[in-house]
């Protein structure tokens, strides 16, 4: 089995929770309330800054030129689409940069950050690597459940949009994966799939995070 196939079986439960959370249910369905979904986005910009930071600083320590290129390549794709998407959410929602600052930042954020550099500095590229994938995977099939529906909403609607195409740059990183997988230690195997896995598990937390917007 697959380094793919093992880690979305061990992790099925929290995708599961994802696919069927109220926040994707009412995102899809045009009824997530307006506050729910800024404060999502203002906790996802946190995250979505140390993810890119993350992919290069992953690439830097990678021994493997593949590795190095595709993170690189991930890095640079998502300063271009998703971070500059959300940019144009910020400006159509008037969201100011004193209000990015004086919002702090929630537990699962941090946690969920806090995770994949853990990752890094105490595990391996390939770990590192490895709880970075959920992100993407995650997003990329719930693009693609949704959009066949789509969502009456504009706002949603451009946010479905923007996963729904990724199959193919996500179909990459999972390859890439794949062979790291077959060539790593069973030890960092077992540590490549507890960092999916708890990356997976903090994908659910965060849309509760911003239903509830959750404080500490």
């Amino acid at each position: 089995m697959t380094f793919t196939e093992l880690a979305r079986k061990k992790a099925e439960a929290y995708w599961k929770a994802s696919f069927e959370h109220p926040f994707i249910r009412e995102l899809a369905t045009g009824d997530l309330s307006p506050t729910v979904f800024r404060y999502y986005l203002l906790q996802d910009r946190y995250y979505l800054e140390h993810f890119g930071k993350l992919y290069d600083l992953i690439a830097e320590q990678a021994d493997d030129p593949e590795v190095r290129a595709s993170l690189k390549e991930h890095a640079a794709n998502l300063e271009l689409g998703e971070m500059a998407v959300r940019e144009t959410f910020f400006s159509e929602l008037k969201i100011t940069e004193q209000e990015i600052e004086e919002t702090a930042i929630a537990p699962t954020a941090y946690h969920y950050v806090s995770h994949m550099y853990r990752q890094l500095i105490d595990g391996t590229v390939n770990t590192a690597f490895a709880g970075m994938l959920p992100c993407a995977w995650l997003y990329q099939e719930i693009g693609s459940q949704l959009i066949e529906a789509g969502s009456p909403n504009p706002l949603y609607q451009r946010w479905i949009e923007t996963y729904a195409d990724a199959a193919e740059e996500v179909g990459k990183e999972r390859q890439l994966l794949d062979r790291l997988y077959q060539e790593s230690s069973v030890d960092e195997q077992q540590q490549m799939i507890e960092a999916f896995v708890i990356s997976s598990k903090m994908e659910c937390d965060f849309w509760e995070m911003a239903l509830t917007l959750e404080q500490w």
